[in-house]
């Protein structure tokens, strides 16, 4: 391309400071480097955890940082010695890198790359600790090596997976993050059996996702749990048997799982990353053999307090990092499978919004009105 070696100038949404929204600016974005790949994002989604980057609860951020990690988009230019992708393929951007040589990577039984942000206390700028980003002369900060909140952006070779050329980017950007996480989290994490009874804490996109992989791996039973009534009608119509509000009772949340289920859940959900959440969560679990799987991210520095007696019987607590997808190789099979109507994830969709409009695709987070929000460049 035209552009290829040059600096780029485009839009990007830029977090200057903890607790300020994203502002759309200019900024400036460098060629990518050795095993770097520059890539023009063409839809990308606002997640509650880029919220959590504005509001400062996200772990190891520095600011100013362009927040993103939910999007998908064309290769714009490679940098010396990439081979995975070419200019012109179409690419989701991985917000945990699989860099296909560590521990983690070669293990079958791990997906949190040694190379992960979350192995390091702060990784905000590339692999060579220079940032590709610049606006009005500063250094502008990275953020999980994706910042799919501007319109290019650079990604290290093992941040990113080619997907088909005909998938529609406006519709399977969300498989950056949101949809992967909770399908993943049913169908590897918990390993969801046809005939088992599920609960499904937090219907926003990841949850509704979970729901949706419940549903696939053939649960018989689906309980959506939230207290906004309003996502009710959009998980039965993906997949929930029925819904609950806790604020409908007076007793704890687990007791009326208890009741309703008999001994518990055979598998729980926790979807919206609150520690006294996970907690009830688990112990809505099946006493012998209850799952609670941890899929939100609860504030960093939080502590998890959970009576012994409750593991000791046979209940197991366990996370899940972006649904135990190898993202790398996860990706381009999951795209297929929509693409071949396996599942339909276009519902997950609410609203779509000319990037300009970022700010309003918040405020639409923030109240409970969007699941998700796609915004397009």
């Amino acid at each position: 391309m035209a552009t290829a070696g040059k600096v780029i100038k485009c839009k990007a949404a830029i977090i200057w400071e903890v607790g300020q929204m994203p502002s759309v600016e200019e900024v400036e974005v460098a060629p990518p480097k050795s095993h770097e790949i520059r890539v023009k994002i063409v839809a990308t989604g606002i997640c509650a955890t880029d919220y959590h980057v504005v509001k400062g609860i996200f772990p190891n951020v520095d600011y100013p940082v362009i927040a993103g990690h939910e999007g998908a988009g064309i290769v714009e230019s490679i940098g010396p010695g990439v081979t995975c992708v070419q200019p012109g393929d179409k690419v989701i951007p991985l917000c945990v890198p699989q860099c296909g040589e560590c521990n983690c990577c070669l293990s079958p039984k791990a997906n949190c790359c040694l190379k992960a942000h979350l192995y390091k206390p702060v990784q905000n700028l590339m692999p060579d600790k220079t940032s590709r980003f610049t606006c009005r002369g500063k250094q502008i900060h990275h953020f999980q090596w994706t910042s799919t909140f501007s319109e290019y952006t650079v990604v290290p070779e093992a941040s990113i997976a080619k997907i088909r050329n005909d998938a529609p980017l406006d519709k399977i950007s969300l498989f950056g993050c949101g949809f992967s996480t909770g399908y993943g989290a049913a169908i590897n994490s918990a390993r969801v059996e046809p005939g088992s009874t599920c609960a499904v804490f937090g219907l926003g996109g990841v949850g509704l996702s979970v729901v949706i992989g419940c549903k696939v791996a053939g649960a018989s039973r689906i309980i959506g749990i939230d207290i906004n009534k309003d996502k009710f009608t959009k998980a039965k119509e993906l997949g929930a048997t029925e819904c609950i509000s806790p604020q409908d009772f007076k007793k704890p949340l687990n007791e009326v799982l208890v009741e309703m289920t008999g001994l518990g859940v055979d598998y729980a959900f926790e979807v919206i990353g609150r520690t006294d959440t996970v907690v009830t969560a688990f112990k809505s679990c099946h006493l012998g053999h209850g799952t609670c799987v941890m899929v939100g991210v609860p504030p960093a520095g939080s502590q998890l307090s959970i009576e012994p007696i409750l593991l000791l019987t046979g209940r197991k607590l366990i996370g899940s990092l972006l649904g135990g997808w190898k993202l790398k190789d996860a990706l381009p099979k999951l795209v297929s499978d929509y693409m071949n109507k396996k599942f339909n994830t276009d519902s997950l969709i609410t609203h779509t919004l000319p990037f300009e409009k970022i700010a309003e695709g918040f405020e639409l987070l923030v109240a409970g009105k969007s699941i998700r929000c796609i915004l397009l460049f």
